[in-house]
């Protein structure tokens, strides 16, 4: 199993719109590396959701349903791609970016070193760790 963090404005599509819609293609990505890291995602991956712009915390976690496919919002032949996720809990308390960064075990954690980027990877104790901070 692979662990993700995908970044959402909460006024595009927030955590409670993602939980009402029971799930999305997480379309839209026209970043080369987001778009490797959606294609590199497998039915039964573990993602982070991250509120960002205005939240700037982790809210929950969500799983990834279906592999990578055209995405729809694309130009046909483009080459970006799209998976669709599920939400599978909201995190008792948010992870802010403000404890993230304050947590030597997440010095390394990319919302921090790529910050612009909206799909990334996470090691499996970074993922361990959020999830931690965000129990109750």
């Amino acid at each position: 199993m692979n662990y993700w963090l995908v970044k959402s404005e909460p006024a595009a599509y927030s955590w409670d719109t993602f939980v009402r819609d029971g799930g999305t293609d997480w379309t839209g990505v026209r970043n080369f590396q987001a778009r490797n890291f959606l294609q590199q995602m497998q039915p039964g991956d573990l993602v982070l959701y991250y509120h960002s712009v205005t939240d700037k915390q982790v809210v929950g976690v969500a799983e990834v349903t279906a592999p990578a496919a055209p995405d729809a919002t694309a130009e046909a032949g483009s080459g970006w791609v799209a998976v669709h996720l599920r939400p599978q809990q909201l995190l008792a308390r948010p992870v802010s970016l403000a404890q993230i960064k304050q947590d030597e075990r997440l010095n390394q954690i990319g919302l921090l070193r790529q910050s612009r980027l909206s799909v990334m990877a996470l090691r499996p104790e970074e993922f361990d760790t959020l999830l931690e901070l965000g129990s109750a």
